[in-house]
């Protein structure tokens, strides 16, 4: 059951509150065999990586393509390219790294022979699952599970977690409408041909700036750049507007709850104009932290005043933690935050938990086999790696290590940014889950070009934001290493 703790925030997952009651403090964690910094030995990219992008080229489109990385090399925050370079990772592929690189413990786990043969003899496991599949399903819920979501279902990826919640929202629905899931052969034949009311017109709402996959369903709820998107069909689904704060936010408080308000009043205007047209909504999903769109943060009243609306037009919420699960906030799910007053109907997740997939409610349950199937349901492999991972979460007190680096590194930011504004501003950020914005895109563009000839390697978001995304790992130390480079950057960009 969803409960409250005495301070009145909504109870976390069970490894946060394990977590939370620690008596003694995290301490920077030691990485044997870390580099002490980045080294770059050629120009960025190397003439290596230049060749292995030419010999990429012949065979697929490869524009997206940086660096080549030689993986027995990188370790911990450290990457190291084909050329020998060596760069502070602060982007790790993407938001998926929780341990960084060649991490010992992980690097053992396979030796293991059962875990070893559980990864090479991938299971169809909606089907076949292995006998251990229950156990290791319940050591991952009894540990991770936000209170009141007690169901998952894995998944390979973020989008196609996605995909089946929004499945899981139009089965609830339907449900709620017809009052069972008793089929008419009418519901039965006119599915087939794509027509209702087998097929019935819904609709799942998202927000302008989100990202929530590239599959053909979450597309059409993916409101960023347009190259995602260009050519592909998409449903009649609605679009409502999210938060866009000014900061410092306590200088700007009155100003960003009037824009809490204006959104919240487009998410309810959007319902009422869908249901008119014939196409109700029956999901919400959102974002904790807009991250592709920006890292745009919105407040806990927000998140709790969207809950709410969704509830009184019995639509399902669908929080979207694919980018901001697995701890880098500080807490394991972001929207533990938020103080609501249940929890969301769905929590989808990836990246950082090496597997796609999803927990959700009593209500948002399948009654009938095969509605949400696929041939993998996920992967055994990763599923092992989590184990272990959840496992060095909590015996090394890593989200107390991304909350003390985090407020850290978010003071040290602020400070710098009173020194280089307009270059840069509006510093905002959970744990090291951490955005800049720049003055402009070039000038963003130009610091990240200008931070990997350094030696650190950050990313970017629509439209001039500048985003970390670090290991759990990431100390004190690594955030002396960024901050002296991007002080540098600055002060070039400054004289230029």
């Amino acid at each position: 059951m969803w409960s409250k703790c005495s301070r009145g925030c909504s109870t976390s997952s069970r490894l946060i509150f394990q977590i939370g009651n620690s008596a003694s403090l995290a301490t920077s964690p030691e990485i044997a065999g870390e580099p002490t910094g980045p080294c770059i030995k050629t120009s960025v990219p190397g003439p290596k990586t230049k060749q292995l992008l030419c010999e990429l080229s012949k065979l697929q489109q490869a524009g997206s393509t940086e660096i080549f990385i030689n993986y027995d090399k990188s370790i911990g925050n450290y990457l190291v390219d084909a050329d020998e370079n060596t760069y502070l990772d602060t982007y790790t592929q993407i938001a998926t790294m929780p341990l960084g690189y060649n991490h010992p413990e992980l690097l053992q786990v396979f030796r293991n022979e059962h875990d070893l043969k559980c990864l090479v003899n991938r299971p169809a496991l909606g089907v076949y699952p292995g006998e251990d599949w229950p156990q290791r399903m319940n050591h991952i819920a009894d540990a991770i599970a936000p209170y009141g979501l007690r169901h998952l279902n894995t998944m390979m990826c973020g989008a196609c977690s996605n995909e089946n919640a929004f499945k899981h929202a139009f089965m609830a629905y339907r449900r709620k409408v017809r009052g069972d899931d008793n089929f008419t052969e009418e519901e039965k034949q006119s599915c087939v041909l794509n027509k209702p009311p087998g097929s019935p017109n819904l609709a799942i709402m998202s927000f302008l700036h989100g990202f929530h996959g590239r599959t053909i369903g979450t597309l059409s709820t993916t409101r960023s750049k347009y190259i995602q998107k260009i050519d592909i069909p998409a449903f009649d689904w609605p679009m409502a507007n999210f938060p866009q704060y000014l900061y410092p936010l306590e200088e700007h408080e009155e100003c960003n709850r009037v824009e809490d308000y204006r959104c919240l009043a487009s998410v309810e205007e959007l319902f009422e104009k869908w249901c008119k047209k014939g196409i109700p909504v029956a999901g919400v999903i959102v974002e904790p932290i807009q991250s592709e769109g920006g890292d745009n943060h919105a407040s806990p009243t927000f998140f709790r005043k969207l809950q709410a609306i969704c509830k009184r037009n019995n639509a399902a919420l669908i929080m979207d933690e694919v980018q901001t699960g697995g701890g880098p906030t500080g807490k394991f799910w972001c929207h533990e935050y938020f103080d609501m007053e249940s929890p969301p109907d769905i929590v989808t997740f990836s990246k950082k938990l090496q597997l796609g997939g999803y927990f959700f409610s009593d209500d948002m349950m399948v009654n009938q086999p095969f509605r949400t199937f696929n041939t993998w349901m996920g992967d055994p492999g990763k599923v092992i790696l989590l184990e272990k991972i959840i496992d060095i979460i909590v015996r090394d007190q890593l989200l107390q290590n991304v909350r003390l680096t985090g407020d850290y590194l978010l003071k040290q930011l602020q400070c710098m940014e009173k020194e280089f504004s307009p270059i840069i501003h509006s510093t905002r950020g959970r744990g090291t889950f951490i955005a800049i914005t720049a003055e402009t895109p070039e000038k963003r563009d130009e610091m990240i070009k200008r931070l990997k000839s350094k030696g650190v390697i950050c990313g970017g978001a629509h439209p001039q934001t500048l985003r970390l995304r670090p290991t759990l790992l990431f100390s004190k130390n690594h955030a002396d290493i960024f901050l002296d480079k991007l002080n540098e950057v600055l002060k070039d960009i400054k004289k230029a």
